[in-house]
């Protein structure tokens, strides 16, 4: 009775046509207890893609050289990947850039080794994925960001030139928590005090460092790939399982972008030149904008408040751990950071 009248009122529903969901193809994450970025990784991941995370245990010890120890052991990562052995991901990507360059290029292999073994599945970490995305675009000097201290910086530093690569020129924020909360303008202060002399490609390190809007600028006005630790550790992810990562004008993403308007070709001495007369306009257009801004960064990272004398501290949250002193790049001493 029930049914026919459903069927005289017109509320039978056939859903047939729908023909879904569609499979899902999945990528495990296996990332710190504190890390608050997951909506930026999925930003990278196409539909018919699904990521599957996991955190490891917390531990009450701030962002440093120890606390990269600790979330990288390889019983914590056994337990992790076992964890999303559960969901059969096609790989597994352990997204901390710190906690993967920490023992340098063999503990990150050692790594990669100890998460395949325990879930049976191809596993890769973010700063092995940060060395194979600089091979992929040919960068060599890398100019290097970081919200960390000294110390942490130094490690990344260290890990880099024993993966072939040279440091150009750093800058980092001293920072032992939220780094979650930095705002984008810092991040392009830091990234225009990092790049100095010849310079191949930008690195922003830390999986818990906002990235995900400011790389196209950031290509834009420095002319240089710009990669960032989310970003290379989502791209080698799907890489791995033959899909592409998705995003807006990223040299690393599209290959025809190195050589586009963002101008990614480098030359000895620094950004190269350009010779296409309509990108020539384009930038000649953008150099009259800019010239009535007072500050370049209002237009590319949004103004300062009223009443800030725009240091590029002004929007970090109080709460941010020791290493901050009165500026913004700091060492772990409170003194100047190195170049």
């Amino acid at each position: 009775m029930v049914q026919s009248l459903r069927s005289v009122l017109g509320l039978a529903l056939d859903v047939s046509f729908l023909g879904g969901p569609q499979p899902q193809r999945g990528v495990g994450v296996v990332a710190p207890f504190d890390f608050a970025l997951d909506r930026e990784l999925w930003r990278w991941v196409p539909d018919e893609v699904s990521l599957h995370l996991t955190r490891t245990p917390f531990v009450p010890v701030e962002v440093s050289l120890d606390l990269a120890r600790l979330v990288s052991e390889h019983e914590t990562l056994h337990d992790a990947v076992q964890a999303l052995a559960a969901v059969a991901p096609e790989v597994v990507a352990y997204a901390c850039t710190s906690g993967s360059f920490v023992g340098g290029v063999a503990g990150e292999r050692a790594m990669c080794a100890a998460m395949s073994q325990a879930g049976e599945i191809p596993s890769l970490t973010t700063s092995g994925a940060l060395l194979e995305a600089l091979r992929e675009i040919g960068a060599r000097r890398i100019a290097v960001v970081t919200p960390y201290t000294q110390s942490v910086t130094d490690s990344l530093e260290e890990y880099l030139a024993e993966g072939g690569m040279t440091v150009t020129g750093r800058a980092y924020l001293g920072l032992t928590r939220h780094i979650w909360k930095v705002p984008y303008r810092d991040v392009v202060d830091m990234a225009r005090q990092a790049v100095v002399g010849a310079t191949d490609a930008l690195f922003i390190s830390c999986t818990n460092l906002p990235t995900y809007d400011v790389i196209p600028q950031l290509e834009a006005e420095l002319r240089m790939p710009v990669l960032s630790a989310n970003q290379v550790t989502m791209w080698a992810a799907l890489r791995a399982i033959g899909a592409q990562a998705v995003g807006p004008y990223q040299a690393l993403l599209d290959p025809a972008a190195r050589s586009g308007p963002a101008g990614m070709s480098v030359s000895p001495s620094g950004p190269f030149p350009v010779t296409d007369p309509v990108v020539e306009s384009m930038l000649g257009a953008v150099e009259a904008v800019e010239s009535v801004v007072d500050e370049p960064e209002a237009a590319l990272a949004g103004a300062a408040p009223p009443g800030s004398d725009g240091d590029p501290a002004d929007g970090l949250d109080p709460g941010f751990g020791t290493g901050l002193g009165e500026g913004p790049y700091l060492d772990d001493s409170g003194g100047p950071a190195a170049g």
